[in-house]
């Protein structure tokens, strides 16, 4: 159970707080996971306060990225105050942005970026946001790729579940393997005993399991070792032109299960955790930090 949560902790994640879903509607989200961003929004509820949300993701995300959008309107904050002992407190562990809707005013403008650039001393930027929401799109993509978003990651991958499966025929023998990950690049496989393909080899017709997706694919074989009882196999996804990838509608699909898949999970963490919070029965504010073992009796 462990080794499952550290998985789900692992890789860089960026919140949008307190964004109103006009701006940022979770289309733009699936998007951005294609692109090797794993993104999600924050809004404050009754439940939880949202600073008590924020000191709950630092805990457990330590390499974060939290945008603000300081023209949202929450109980109990003042932005440039609450931004500024984020920034005093936290700014070696997590990058702080700060989104606003584009002000008319040029001088407004300017006041504002340097009271959080320069003063405060933020480091994701301070980004104005049009009224049409298609150009916001560009606008935080190029702003993600600038903070490298992504981290050390060109491809988000989506742990499966032990009923996902791969099955696919070469040399005359069926192989019916285990599905343990996939991306939008590549995915690993597992089968009982020692077995043996030729490294670079293309197998067709793949057939793909994952979690109630149903797709054929050709792919080629990167990586292949004996672990314990099991062989482990590394394929990259080909396409029938021998270009590696995936076609247009089947990569649309299947970033749609990888952000499924992703996502949920993060999301009934932090449901629990911000539920534990908000009863009072753990301070996140405090100098101790939610463990793998603490996730894991919430689960």
């Amino acid at each position: 159970m462990e080794s499952s949560i550290s998985h789900v902790l692992e890789g860089r994640k960026t919140f949008f707080v307190a964004i109103e879903p006009s701006l940022l509607p979770e289309s733009y989200l699936e998007d951005y996971l294609a692109r090797g961003y794993e993104t999600y929004v924050i809004l404050d509820d009754r439940n939880c306060p949202l600073e008590k949300k924020i000191a709950s993701i630092i805990s457990i995300f330590q390499d974060s990225i939290l945008f603000f959008y300081i023209d949202a309107e929450v109980p109990n904050i003042t932005w440039k105050r609450y931004i500024k002992y984020l920034q005093e407190r936290y700014g070696e562990t997590v990058l702080i942005g700060v989104l606003y809707s584009k002000r008319h005013n040029e001088d407004e403008r300017k006041q504002l970026e340097k009271y959080y650039l320069f003063d405060v001393g933020i480091q994701g930027g301070c980004i104005s946001l049009e009224f049409q929401k298609a150009k916001n799109f560009s606008l935080i993509d190029r702003v993600m790729f600038a903070n490298q978003a992504s981290g050390r990651r060109k491809n988000v991958r989506a742990m499966c579940d032990p009923n996902s499966r791969v099955s696919f025929v070469y040399n005359h023998h069926e192989y019916n393997c285990t599905l343990n990950d996939i991306s939008l690049s590549h995915f690993s496989c597992s089968i009982y005993g020692e077995s043996y393909i030729p490294l670079y080899e293309k197998i067709k017709n793949a057939f793909v399991d994952l979690n109630g997706l149903h797709f054929k694919t050709d792919a080629i074989l990167l990586v292949q070792r004996l672990a314990n009882d099991r062989t482990l196999f590394v394929f990259i996804f080909s396409r029938p032109d021998g270009s590696q990838g995936l076609d247009g509608d089947l990569k649309y699909r299947l970033s749609e299960k990888i952000y499924q898949l992703v996502t949920s999970k993060v999301k009934m963490i932090l449901q629990l955790v911000f539920d534990e919070v908000g009863r009072g029965d753990r301070d996140p504010s405090g100098h101790s930090t939610f463990s793998p073992e603490d996730l894991c009796r919430l689960l």
